[in-house]
């Protein structure tokens, strides 16, 4: 795979020396961090713009990644008048089902790196702004439904990313400290959940141009640059830290 501006220096070959992160749990998003819908998902939103004729453009559409669609919708209520926030989310998400919306795939290395952790005996998690329903049936496609110890979705938090509620809840199920656990994002809200929920973040550029998850403390073009070594040791082999740990120089790399 060619370079872009969506992968991180060193992203796809390999280069240079990986970052080994120590972890007692890892903690992915869904969309676009698992599974690559984000092409499906700005089909469908920009249909239900071009239905109701209101205009919109890519930056906006791209701005909801990461977001649960009734907070989005919320706040963009006004440029919809008359409609509920609940009907027009109803209507965004039957466009899933159009045979003319582009297929999902795995994003590369996801299945793989989450059994191996399931296999390690490290636990895993899932947090996610879709609802229940999808976010399960996507879990199914992968394979890989009955491995997350724990699945937090929209409807089980009073408050969508970029709060940290479904990273700490996702931490709490599993009995493990934030700062104890990796977590896995694509999306700029979910970089910034988190961060705030006080783990480390790997950021994942399938979605977004690596600028854009510059909060992120590491970044990836995709989980085939992620391996777990005993330990257990995440080796990350995507761009160099964001940032260096507290207490930690150069000259101890």
């Amino acid at each position: 795979m060619a370079l872009s501006e969506h992968e991180p220096p060193g992203a796809g070959g390999r280069r240079g020396s990986p970052a080994e992160l120590p972890l007692r749990a890892a903690v992915f998003d869904l969309d676009g961090t698992l599974v690559d819908t984000e092409p499906r998902n700005r089909a469908m939103w920009r249909r239900l713009f071009q239905t109701h004729g209101v205009p919109h453009d890519e930056a906006l559409i791209a701005s909801f990644a990461g977001r649960r669609g009734v907070e989005v919708l919320a706040e963009l209520a006004h440029l919809f008048p008359g409609r509920a926030v609940d009907e027009l989310f109803a209507q965004v998400v039957s466009y899933g089902a159009a045979p003319d919306m582009p297929p999902v795939a795995p994003v590369p290395g996801a299945v793989e790196l989450v059994r191996a952790l399931h296999g390690a005996g490290v636990p895993v998690a899932v947090v996610t702004s879709a609802q229940r329903p999808y976010a399960e049936a996507l879990l199914d496609g992968l394979g890989i439904l009955e491995l997350p110890a724990a699945t937090v979705t929209a409807g089980d938090v009073t408050a969508g990313k970029p709060d940290p509620e479904g990273y700490l809840a996702a931490a709490g199920t599993l009995g493990v400290p934030p700062a104890d656990a990796v977590a896995f994002e694509d999306a700029p809200a979910g970089v910034a959940a988190v961060k705030a929920a006080g783990m480390t973040c790997v950021g994942v550029t399938t979605t977004q141009p690596a600028r854009a998850l510059d909060g992120a403390d590491h970044l990836v073009a995709n989980l085939k640059e992620v391996e777990l070594s005993p330990g257990p040791v995440l080796r990350v082999f995507g761009g160099r830290p964001r940032r260096e740990p507290p207490g930690r120089g150069e000259d101890e790399e």
